[in-house]
């Protein structure tokens, strides 16, 4: 039972766990106190003292007596009889709020009019509440404001504005303390230069990295100059662009000396995250800007919709803007069950995909001269409905609708693949697949809704064994709530793999090493290797997470089920497309109907025809579905390059995804008639004879089933 204790806050009595901060207790009391540095997923720093409250506590004879100076809120911790008083009801509160904020505004520029976080920032609606309360309107500064060339260019899609950094540390905590990519810092001390050098050996107390030419921490031009003069060092040559804090050379944030190539972005700065864009959303005032976003709008202007990722499987919640008909950002939804307030970085900045200069406006009808030519809807679908007739008869359709499709489009393929071309040749998965394959996804996977391993769950879940699976990398919302429970100390995190990745360190995951390959029988031979991991395994809340890339290694997802059978450990199946789970709940398996049902079963057909009003023997009678399981995706382009189907109906694919390109490019090369459905042109357009242009996720609605098994709806 959780500790409870009893304070006071502003005269009111409230119960609270015991530990919890003082903010977060005035908030369950309906007092809000300001704030900047702290956030509620981010570890306390007392860093901006906007947060100051007064505080009265029992000694140790029992005696409440006031502390002597106000204390910040967000670092202190709830005891019992404890007496605070915020800015609402004492004025040392209050006047200690206002000071702060005087200080912070003292260096910020007064350019909120350009600012792009003019509008939502909570520097500026704290400043005006405070001018509001009879604060002072006027500032007492009559110096020279500290000034910094801008913006400078942390990567390539984020800007940082010195100027109006208030040093709270958010950006550098998240950095540190949940994507555990620390490329950014709190450095230096002091008010900053004298005549441009280096005073006394400190530097200007700023937000950044160890990088002379972007800091101004050394002038190249001077032959010595800061601590290396004092030291009797040589300074850098004018070339040289990278330096320690006193202008020498000096370690990058990274994992070399010199940033290594692989931790260079666009940029050229030596950074590399998969959630740097996080830091925007969390600056609290216009100090880190997007590069992409910056200039373009005011929240006024904007139009907002709650949406869900395309990315990836993660069903992460985001938040789409627009303005006059043109999406602008994208930003981080608030869900607590899924990702929290984070997002990777190509749910924030990769929406640009739709909008690119090949995206398809009108459908297109090859010609007599074999051209791709525009035409009309009515003229297209009318094209397309004879071909595919005939090519039904010339051997058969086969579907390939990839796995990006939303529910209700993998509902609608399902459909016309079973009552309108009557096959079950119905496959979106363009990647390794196997039989294997098909047994596992139709025993653990279709038709279990949500499942007993969520995000929530993993928090706690003691043992989590990663298989075939890089978080990071293919689920970046799976991973971040991996590392906040190994944080926590509830998690330990093992992985089977052939060699260590950042991900696995930055989890301080314990890594089984195998050959590629021979996955499974490191599976099989664990309880010899490393039997402490399959004891943890037997543990309440254990998890098995597999990815979909265990499909290509021989034995391994049966390894895998007999592991977690054995053990009792929970099992859940990763993969990394949007709308691969919802697939397969749509029937996008040759072998499955909607709802995980097996083609085989006559119950369950007869279940599907009367969801969708079949009746074989009526006035209008249709034929029954087809009852035997029906090709897969590489059988599918095998038959289609020996002839012996007759079109492809295909939407939502690379030709590079496939296991085998060549193959792919052979079998679309071969088919009698192909008709695609696609958002932008591509490969497999050289080879349509019907193109449709289908609408991008932002631009309808619709619902994506993440790799829980979670519904997540979202709007147009």
């Amino acid at each position: 039972m959780t500790d409870m204790v009893n304070i006071t806050i502003d005269g009111l009595p409230v119960e609270v766990a015991r530990g919890t901060l003082l903010i977060r207790a005035a908030e369950k009391a309906g007092v809000r106190i300001p704030r900047f540095c702290d956030h509620p997923l981010l570890a306390p720093s007392a860093n901006c003292r906007q947060c100051l409250v007064e505080v009265a506590m029992p000694g140790r004879d029992g005696v409440v007596r006031p502390m002597p100076k106000p204390q910040p809120s967000c670092a202190m911790t709830a005891v019992e009889g404890m007496e605070v008083s915020t800015q609402a009801t004492s004025p040392v509160a209050a006047k200690a709020q206002a000071g702060t904020m005087e200080f912070l505004l003292i260096n910020h520029p007064l350019d909120c009019p350009v600012c792009d976080k003019g509008g939502e920032c909570p520097l500026q609606n704290q400043a005006l509440e405070l001018m509001a309360s009879g604060a002072r309107s006027v500032t007492r500064f009559t110096d020279v404001k500290r000034t910094f060339p801008k913006p400078l260019r942390l990567t390539g899609n984020i800007l940082l504005d010195r100027d109006r950094c208030i040093l709270c540390q958010r950006c550098v905590r998240f950095a540190d303390q949940v994507a555990g990519d620390p490329f950014i810092a709190l450095q230096g001390r002091g008010a900053g230069h004298v005549g441009g050098q280096i005073t006394g050996g400190l530097y200007s107390e700023q937000i950044g990295r160890f990088d002379s030419t972007v800091l101004d921490f050394h002038d190249p031009g001077l032959p010595d100059s800061g601590l290396a003069t004092i030291r009797g060092e040589a300074g850098l040559a004018p070339e040289a662009d990278l330096a320690g804090p006193d202008g020498g050379p000096g370690v990058v944030d990274g994992r070399a000396y010199g940033p290594a190539e692989a931790e260079l972005d666009v940029s050229g700065r030596p950074f590399a995250s998969y959630f740097s864009g996080n830091i925007i959303q969390i600056c609290p005032v216009g100090a880190l800007t997007s590069a992409r976003y910056r200039f373009r709008a005011r929240p006024v202007d904007l139009v907002s919709t709650d949406s869900v990722t395309e990315h990836d499987a993660s069903g992460s919640a985001i938040r789409v803007d627009m303005r006059r008909g043109v999406v602008l950002r994208r930003l981080a939804g608030n869900d607590p069950e899924v990702n929290e307030e984070w997002i990777t970085d190509k749910d924030r900045f990769g929406f640009a995909w739709s909008s690119q200069p090949d995206r398809l406006r009108v459908p297109l009808v090859r010609d007599e001269d074999g051209e791709l030519v525009p035409t009309s809807w009515s003229d297209a679908l009318d094209v397309a409905a004879r071909g595919l007739a005939a090519a039904r008869e010339a051997g058969g359709v086969a579907l390939l609708p990839g796995a990006r499709t939303t529910l209700e489009d993998g509902w609608a393929w399902s459909r016309f693949a079973r009552q309108v071309l009557g096959t079950n040749d119905i496959d979106q998965r363009v990647r390794d697949h196997c039989e294997e394959e098909d047994l596992f996804l139709g025993a653990r996977v279709a038709g279990t809704g949500l499942g007993a391993v969520t995000y929530s769950s993993l928090e706690r879940a003691g043992q989590v064994l990663l298989v075939a699976l890089e978080p990071e990398d293919e689920c970046g919302s799976l991973f971040l709530r991996l590392r906040k429970g190994v944080r926590a100390g509830g998690v330990r995190v093992a992985t089977i793999a052939p060699l260590v990745t950042n991900g696995s360190r930055k989890l301080g995951a314990t890594t089984v090493l195998t050959v590629p390959g021979q996955e499974a029988r490191a599976i099989a031979l664990l309880s010899q290797t490393h039997p402490d991991i399959v004891e943890a395994l037997k543990a309440e809340g254990a998890a098995i997470l597999v990815g979909e890339r265990a499909a290509a290694v021989p034995g391994l997802l049966t390894t895998v089920d007999t592991l977690a059978t054995a053990t009792g450990a929970r099992l859940a199946w990763v993969p990394r497309r949007a709308g691969e789970r919802g697939g397969i709940e749509a029937g996008l398996l040759p072998f499955l109907l909607p709802g995980g049902r097996p083609v085989s079963d006559a119950v369950a057909r007869r279940q599907v025809q009367d969801a969708w009003g079949i009746d074989p023997t009526g006035l209008h009678a249709h034929a029954p579905l087809p009852d035997a399981p029906g090709r897969d995706a590489t059988r599918i382009l095998e038959a289609l390059a020996d002839g012996a189907l007759g079109g492809l109906v295909v939407g939502g694919i690379d030709v590079r995804d496939f296991p085998d390109p060549g193959l792919a490019r052979a079998a679309l090369a071969a088919s009698g008639f192909t008709v695609q459905l696609e958002v932008r042109r591509s490969e497999v357009s050289e080879h349509a004879d019907v193109v449709l242009p289908v609408a991008p996720a932002e631009e309808k609605n619709g619902t994506f089933v993440n790799w829980e098994g979670r519904v997540r709806p979202f709007g147009q």
